[in-house]
């Protein structure tokens, strides 16, 4: 891992990120709640799913220093239901060795700036784990709030595990009737 204190570049992923993109998330499911998968996916079913993200026209981007992918982060839909058109919800995941280097930051302000661009109204964040203070606190720091707990939602690691929800309008939010569709569903 680099060691530089330089500001991560925040790109659109591309196929040639898929390596590094699964193995960032690869510790993450083994390791961690943020995500409530169990096996890590192989590249080929990870580039299916960003294939799927980009399909729709949503973001899909790497944080990337001195030419090391050291994070990820994508926007999909809430829901499939139609109502939810205007809503997206946003994932993100950083390399195990680079916390708190400001990459994920990075990358959730690109997702929340892309996302307000397209016309979307509403980011919601599904966090897992009500200890994990690093990304509740990094969307409370984005102007996300707290919205709602599952409790006990999940079963992982031998432990149940919570779902935090965390919510943060888009643009002018629910302020006004939006003027157009922001894209596939």
């Amino acid at each position: 891992m680099p060691t530089t204190a330089a500001a991560p570049l925040i790109r659109p992923s591309d196929d040639r990120d898929l390596p590094a993109i699964a193995a960032i998330y690869a510790h993450h499911v083994l390791h961690g709640y943020a995500s409530f998968e169990t096996e890590p996916p192989d590249v080929a079913e990870l580039g299916q799913r960003r294939a799927a993200i980009l399909g729709k026209g949503l973001p899909y981007l790497v944080a990337e220093i001195d030419g090391a992918v050291v994070g990820y982060a994508y926007a999909g839909p809430y829901r499939p239901r139609i109502a939810y058109r205007f809503s997206v919800e946003d994932s993100i995941y950083v390399a195990q060795d680079a916390p708190r280097r400001g990459i994920g930051r990075a990358l959730l302000a690109a997702l929340i700036e892309h996302c307000t661009a397209q016309g979307y109204r509403q980011m919601v964040a599904v966090i897992g784990d009500t200890g994990n203070m690093g990304s509740i606190g990094l969307h409370a720091a984005l102007g996300f709030r707290v919205v709602g707990t599952l409790p006990s939602i999940g079963f992982k690691h031998g432990r149940w595990v919570d779902s935090v929800f965390m919510q943060r309008p888009l643009g002018d939010g629910d302020r006004d009737l939006p003027g157009g569709d922001p894209g596939p569903r």
